[in-house]
C-alpha cells in the first residue's frame, strides 16, 4: 500500500478545482478519470475515492491540519497528508509532504472527534438545523449514516428484461449483485464497478438509481393506460421507472423548466425503449393551465435542500447555504399549489423530496392541505426514509387523493 505520485497530483489538482474554483465534485472526478488511459481500475478507484473522501471530510481535515479557506495548494497538500496518515499510508519522502506530523495528526483527530460538527465534517449551521428539526438523537445517527459511501444500486428496466436475467448477465461479467427486500426492481452491487461500460447498460436493461428513489413511482400507484404527469422530471430517473410500470401504455408527460434536462431524458428514454413519453418545457403558466384536472396521477419531485443525499453529493455540505433552504421552502409551497391543479377529481398526487427535514416535508403537506386547492385533497399516507435506518438515501413522499 503506497502512494503513487501521478495519482496523488491528479487528486490535488481536482481538490483545488472543487475547493477554490467552485466546480462540482462529480464533474471534476469524471474529468480526472479520463486523464491517463494507462490507469487500471485500481488507479481510477484510488483517484475517485480519495477525492470524494477529502471533500466529505473537508472540515475535519482542515481543522486537524490547521488550515483555513481559501486554501492554497500547500494547504490542500496538508489536508491530503492528514487523509493519508489517518488512512494508514506510509508518507513518502516528497517535497510537498516533508515534515508531516503524524503523531500530532492522530492526537488532534482524537481530540476534535469529540465535537460532532467537526467529527461529521459539516458547517455549524447545518448541525444546529439538524438538531432543531430532527432532535439530537436522530440527527446524530443520520449525519453519521450520510457520511458513509453510497452503494451502487441498479433499477432493472422491466420493459427489456427481468431482475433475475439481469443478475445472471452481470454475473457473467464478474459483477455480483444482490436483491433488496421489499424493492421489486432493485439490484445492489456487492462491490463498486463501472456498470456504464457494460453492453447491458448500453442496451437499456438498467439505470443507476438509489433504492429510496425507486420507491416513489410505485407509491404513486401508476397503471398501464393512465395519463400521468411528472412535473419536475429533470433527467428523468423516476419518469423512466413510471414508463416501465405503465408497460409503455397510456400517456406520460415529462415536464421541466430546463430543455437541457429533457434532452438528456429523451436520450435515456430511447435507450430504455420507453416510447409513451411526451416532453413539455414549462416556459409559461399556460403549459400548466392546459393540463388542469386532466391527469390520473401527478408526481411533484420537488426541488429541495438535498440533505437526504449527502452521501452521494458530499460537496453539497459546503455549497448549501441556510438562505437557500429558506428560499426552496417557498418554491416547494408554490409548486405544490400550482401543479396539484393538474390532478383530476379522483386522481392521485405524490409530493416527494430527497430531504430529511420535516419543514420541507410533513410541514409542507400540512400547510398545503389548508390552502384553497389543498382543501380539495385528502391525505392518504406518507413515508419517511432515513439513511440511518436502511442505508439508502434519505427521502420523503406523501400520497394525496383529489376529492371527487
Amino acid at each position: 500500500m503506497r502512494l503513487h505520485r501521478n495519482l496523488v497530483y491528479t487528486t490535488i489538482d481536482s481538490l483545488n478545482a472543487i475547493f477554490n474554483e467552485a466546480e462540482y465534485a462529480d464533474k471534476v472526478v469524471a474529468r480526472a478519470l479520463k486523464k491517463d488511459k494507462r490507469w487500471g481500475s485500481s488507479d481510477r478507484k484510488f483517484v475517485a475515492e480519495t477525492i470524494y473522501e477529502v471533500v466529505r471530510w473537508k472540515r475535519l481535515y482542515a481543522e486537524i491540519a490547521e488550515v483555513k479557506e481559501p486554501y492554497t495548494r500547500d494547504n490542500i497538500w496538508r489536508m491530503f497528508a492528514t487523509w493519508a496518515v489517518l488512512r494508514g499510508y506510509p508518507i513518502p519522502d516528497w517535497k510537498q509532504l516533508e515534515g508531516t506530523p503524524e503523531r500530532k495528526i492522530k492526537g488532534r483527530f482524537d481530540e476534535l472527534s469529540k465535537i460532532r460538527a467537526i467529527k461529521e465534517s459539516i458547517p455549524d449551521w447545518m448541525d444546529e438545523l439538524g438538531v432543531k428539526e430532527l432532535g439530537e438523537k436522530v440527527w446524530s445517527k443520520e449525519i453519521t449514516a450520510q457520511n458513509q459511501q453510497a452503494k451502487v444500486i441498479l433499477r432493472v428496466n422491466t420493459l427489456k428484461t427481468t431482475k433475475e436475467k439481469l443478475r445472471a448477465t452481470l454475473m457473467d461479467l464478474n459483477i455480483e449483485t444482490e436483491f433488496i427486500k421489499d424493492n421489486t426492481d432493485a439490484l445492489v452491487l456487492k462491490e463498486r464497478a463501472n456498470v456504464f461500460l457494460t453492453d447491458a447498460f448500453r442496451e437499456g436493461m438498467f439505470e443507476v438509481q438509489d433504492a429510496s428513489s425507486q420507491l416513489v413511482a410505485a407509491f404513486l400507484d401508476v397503471k398501464p393506460g393512465m395519463r400521468v404527469v411528472d412535473t419536475c422530471a429533470g433527467a428523468g430517473g423516476k419518469t423512466l421507472h413510471m414508463a416501465s410500470l405503465m408497460e409503455n401504455k397510456g400517456q406520460l408527460i415529462a415536464m421541466d423548466l430546463y430543455e437541457s434536462k429533457l434532452k438528456q431524458l429523451k436520450l435515456r428514454a430511447k435507450r430504455n425503449g420507453a416510447f409513451n413519453i411526451e416532453y413539455k418545457i414549462i416556459d409559461s403558466t399556460k403549459v400548466i393551465k392546459k393540463l388542469h384536472e386532466k391527469a390520473d396521477r401527478v408526481l411533484i419531485d420537488a426541488p429541495c435542500s438535498g440533505l437526504g443525499v449527502l452521501k452521494r453529493n458530499p460537496d453539497a455540505k459546503w455549497k448549501l447555504q441556510p438562505e437557500f433552504i429558506e428560499n426552496i421552502k417557498k418554491i416547494q409551497a408554490e409548486v405544490l399549489e400550482s401543479y396539484s391543479k393538474i390532478v383530476k377529481p379522483g386522481g392521485k398526487l405524490v409530493y416527494a423530496t430527497c430531504s430529511i427535514l420535516p419543514s420541507e416535508n410533513q410541514e409542507q403537506i400540512k400547510h398545503f392541505l389548508t390552502t384553497d386547492i389543498g382543501k380539495s385533497f385528502t391525505f392518504v399516507k406518507d413515508s419517511k426514509l432515513l439513511a440511518s435506518e436502511d442505508g439508502y438515501d434519505g427521502f420523503y413522499m406523501a400520497l394525496l387523493e383529489r376529492k371527487l
